[in-house]
Parts: structure tokens; C-alpha cells; sequence
């Protein structure tokens, strides 16, 4: 039972690490020429510091994924990874929420600001924004997931003490 539940969390994490690893890599190789009225521009993700920020969080959540792989079951550290997986999950989170407001933008523009949607322009760049959201939804599900089930890991022995 206990190695199969280390194999399941183990393969949760290789999950979480494919899903933000893909949305960094996606986002980050998002970019397309476009022309429109004459005007030319490039659409690339380091245009936008939110895109930017979705990058890096998505990038630095796959380091942390990649290296907690290799921390042997019987450690100690584990504790700190319950508090690792807290922050890494809200890192994730706010990246999304910044790149996904972005992103409406670029879909619906504003027009109390009068900003023009550009997704018409550049599809092929939207598109892979859209991926690179949707990879990041992913991969925050998962070390939401990873991180509920560290708490119950932690907290079940204390209640069980109890009774």
C-alpha cells in the first residue's frame, strides 16, 4: 500500500512538473508577426510583464517539481515541502490570474481604455497563449491537489493520536 501511494505521488508530481514546464515552454516560444492598417508588429509573450511573470512562476514551479523527485521518501524535509507546495501553488496561481487578465485583453480589448483586441491579428499567437493558460490551469490543479494531500498526510496521524 505504502509504495503504491508513493508511485501515485510520484506520478502526480512528474505531472505537475510536464504541466508547468509546458505551460513556461509554450508561452515563452509564443510569438507572431502582424500587420494591420498599414501598422506592423510583433506579438510576443516579453511584450507583457504578466506573460512574463506566467513564465518565470511556471519555470521556477518546474525546478521545485523536478528536485522534490529526488527527495527520498524517508526524509525530513517533506515537512518543509507541505510549505513549499503552499507557496508554489499560490506562485502559480497569481501567474495565471496575471496572464489570463492579460489575456482577456487581448481577446475582448477594453474599450472604456480604447484598447483594440489583437487576437484577430495574430491568432496563432492567441492560440498559444491560450495553451500555455490552460497547461498552467493544469499544472495548478495538481500541486493543489499535491498540497491537500500532504496536509491530510500530516494531519491524519495527529487526529489519529487523538482518539
Amino acid at each position: 500500500m505504502a509504495k503504491t501511494k508513493r508511485l501515485c505521488l510520484l506520478l502526480a508530481r512528474l505531472m505537475a512538473l510536464g504541466a508547468t514546464l509546458s505551460a513556461a515552454i509554450v508561452m515563452a516560444t509564443s510569438h507572431e508577426k502582424a500587420s494591420f492598417y498599414a501598422v506592423s508588429f510583433e506579438a510576443k509573450y516579453d511584450n507583457t510583464p504578466a506573460f512574463k511573470y506566467f513564465v518565470i512562476a511556471n519555470a521556477v514551479a518546474s525546478v521545485y517539481g523536478l528536485l522534490v523527485l529526488f527527495l527520498p521518501s524517508k526524509s525530513l524535509l517533506w515537512r518543509l515541502v507541505i510549505v513549499l507546495d503552499v507557496v508554489f501553488t499560490m506562485l502559480v496561481t497569481s501567474s495565471i490570474s496575471a496572464a489570463l487578465a492579460i489575456a482577456e485583453v487581448g481577446k475582448k480589448g477594453n474599450s472604456s481604455a480604447g484598447w483594440l483586441p489583437i487576437c484577430a491579428q495574430v491568432q496563432k499567437y492567441c492560440d498559444q497563449v491560450k495553451g500555455a493558460l490552460i497547461a498552467g490551469f493544469i499544472g495548478a490543479i495538481i500541486y493543489l491537489l499535491l498540497l491537500l494531500y500532504s496536509i491530510h498526510n500530516v494531519w491524519d496521524p495527529l487526529f489519529k493520536q487523538n482518539t
